[in-house]
């Protein structure tokens, strides 16, 4: 019994001792200073490595494989000096304020501060602009976006700990020093890219709005509460909606394939920036065609729920819609996309143009070669025929010479045209 409150005892003591160690508070202004200073610098760094990967692109002075190498050994000292967890949501939480929030919020203040230029670039002019919801209804989109981008983070780290930490798993996502290679991370983000859209394509259509259930309640009376979309309505949903239909898609093919935390970084980079200029509304956008056309079938989707239409385009990228018959009347589908973008940088006429000057390459090939062969040939001609003339001159003035010595003397030309011979053509 002794021993055993002993144990007990001696077990207090080391934790007592390693929280106080561990969350100590400051006592006075500096001490509070100093920690914070620290904690910001330490977040600060975290994301460096992967700055660097997506930089990397930009700067191409040195070679691809130095850039590489020193990325690879940024990244190693990073895994080796912070906390895998502070790895993995420190890059999150960047990639989504950089990818997502911090340009939506952008798009926001542009908006609002010059809507006289705006509605300019807004597909459906006017009635697309935020502040047509008031102020009220901007400040309540905008704090519901940032909970929900928090909580979805929370909600990762959350299920981290309890993988790691109570169940003495192995972590959901793969952290190691070696960085995998850039094949590996295209296969796995388009792999996952692909799985999202099916994710939400069937939850959007199913639980969200085929059957009467409270997820589809909150999902109409909060996000679809806005007939128009502008790029913070991605993130404006009720929370249990938004971590099933925007979350869960993105990070559940990272858990059940337990991507690379780069892997999973750039996949959530990629869907961030395609949910930015999906839901923005603008008509100018990077890709003129198939990202405008995803953003027009996102409006057009929220116009028919809110016209009471029969309702459809519920992927953003138009394919699923195109296969099961679920895209809105009078709209265009991904078909069309597709053959307007490969009108737009005349693929056919390219390819005529690639075919034409092929054949005339090879024609030009063919007559310089035979080139030579009728020069030569005209060079020989023109010197039998001097040498022919030369001759024919020579004969002439001595058959002339004969004739004086005769007497009887011939006209020149008679002379010359009976013995000249004819010329080769």
């Amino acid at each position: 019994m002794a021993t055993t409150l002993q144990s007990m005892r001696d077990q207090l003591v080391y934790y007592a001792g390693y929280a106080q160690g561990r969350y100590y508070l400051p006592r006075s202004l500096p001490e509070l200073y100093g920690q914070v200073v620290s904690k910001v610098t330490g977040l600060v760094a975290i994301p460096l490595p992967l700055l660097s990967f997506l930089v990397l692109p930009f700067f191409g002075g040195s070679p691809a494989l130095v850039n590489l190498m020193i990325f690879g050994l940024t990244w190693s000292a990073l895994v080796a000096s912070y906390d895998p967890l502070q790895v993995e949501f420190g890059g999150t939480l960047l990639v989504r304020l950089l990818c997502f929030l911090l340009p939506a919020l952008g798009f926001l203040a542009f908006d609002s501060a010059v809507p006289s230029l705006a509605k300019g670039l807004k597909a459906r002019g006017e009635k697309q602009l935020p502040i047509q919801l008031g102020r009220k209804k901007l400040l309540e989109i905008v704090g519901v976006a940032v909970f929900n981008i928090l909580l979805s983070i929370a909600v990762q780290a959350g299920l981290e700990l309890l993988t790691t930490q109570v169940l003495h798993l192995r972590s959901n996502l793969k952290i190691t020093a070696t960085v995998p290679l850039p094949w590996t991370i295209l296969k796995d983000v388009a792999k996952g890219f692909v799985l999202r859209g099916c994710l939400r394509y069937a939850i959007h259509r199913y639980v969200l709005h085929a059957f009467k259930t409270p997820l589809r309640t909150w999902h109409l009376s909060w996000q679809h509460s806005i007939r128009l979309p502008f790029s913070l309505v991605a993130a404006y949903d009720h929370p249990v909606v938004y971590l099933l239909s925007q979350w869960l898609p993105v990070f559940l093919p990272a858990f059940v394939f337990r991507f690379h935390v780069l892997t999973w970084h750039v996949l959530l980079a990629v869907t961030s920036l395609e949910d930015l200029f999906v839901y923005s509304g603008y008509a100018v956008l990077p890709s003129s065609i198939v990202l405008a056309g995803m953003a027009r079938r996102t409006d057009s989707h929220f116009a028919m729920v809110k016209g009471g239409k029969p309702v459809g385009n519920y992927g953003q990228l138009g394919i699923l819609d195109f296969v099961f018959g679920t895209t809105c009347n009078d709209e265009v589908d991904v078909m069309d996309d597709l053959q307007s973008e490969a009108e737009k940088h005349r693929f056919q006429e390219r390819i005529e143009n690639s075919v034409q000057g092929a054949m005339s390459g090879l024609k030009g090939d063919q007559q310089s070669d035979s080139s030579p062969k009728d020069a030569e040939d005209s060079a020989d001609e023109h010197e039998d025929d001097a040498a022919a003339d030369k001759k024919e001159e020579a004969a002439d003035a001595e058959i002339g010479a004969d004739e004086n010595a005769d007497g009887n003397p011939a006209p020149q030309g008679q002379r010359k045209s009976s013995r000249r011979k004819p010329r080769r053509a």
